[in-house]
């Protein structure tokens, strides 16, 4: 689905991954789960690309719903995948640890699972070879993703900023609608391993400007990056 040009959506409010269109190629903004591929493939048949036109995917953390398809583009077609240095480990196969416990309704934590497991969750294969990327990197990919280190979610979790699209990639630093109470809004994302630190590594997003803020999980924001920011401490309060 596009959202602006040069900007398009794949999945849904449960979870998201992202495209970044230029004439240089396509940047893959995390990877989703395994099942998204049929999705992906008809997303890019839709542009009248193909596989040959993805340079690059830039993972927003280590977690199974995010590396989806990824080592099958690496393994398969060759495309590099890029995750912060302090989440390869977690990408290539590291148990995360434990995280605290999160308030969580029925109805949206089967929705979630089932969902997962409709798009493959179970068969999400961890990447065998990564490229290791820190906060405040330029990447040399079609849009010239911008690293922004965004520890809290995993100690690796970063926001991706494209500027030629206008749009910024928060992964699991954030969410807009959490996928264990189903209740929608900027609020922390569940399933993180320190929320604190989390919140403070929000001040990292002060001063950019997107039109666009995409969250892995949630329906995308167009209110501001400082509203959205003071939105999601208020609710954690």
């Amino acid at each position: 689905m596009e959202l602006a040009p040069g900007l398009h959506r794949i999945g849904n409010d449960i979870v998201a991954l992202h495209l970044v269109v230029t004439d240089d190629g396509i940047t893959l903004i995390d990877a989703g789960l395994p099942g998204h591929w049929r999705e992906f493939r008809q997303e890019l048949a839709s542009l009248g690309r193909d596989l040959a036109d993805v340079r690059g995917v830039v993972l927003t953390h280590g977690d199974s719903d995010h590396i989806g398809f990824a080592e099958r583009l690496r393994r398969d077609h060759g495309v590099p995948v890029y995750v912060h240095e302090a989440d390869a480990d977690r990408a290539t196969g590291a148990k995360p640890p434990a995280t605290p416990a999160d308030p969580r309704r029925l109805g949206p934590v089967l929705g979630f699972a089932w969902y997962a497991l409709r798009r493959g969750g179970l068969r999400a294969r961890h990447l065998t070879e990564v490229v290791r990327v820190r906060g405040g990197d330029i990447l040399d990919l079609p849009g010239s993703p911008h690293v922004v280190a965004l520890p809290g979610h995993s100690p690796g979790s970063i926001a991706v900023y494209v500027p030629e699209v206008g749009a910024l990639f928060v992964g699991d630093g954030l969410t807009t609608r959490s996928v264990l109470t189903g209740v929608s809004g900027p609020q922390p994302a569940p399933f993180t391993d320190d929320r604190e630190q989390a919140l403070r590594s929000l001040d990292a997003l002060d001063g950019i400007e997107a039109a666009w803020v995409l969250p892995g999980h949630g329906a995308p924001w167009t209110g501001g990056v400082a509203e959205l920011r003071r939105r999601v401490t208020d609710a954690a309060r």
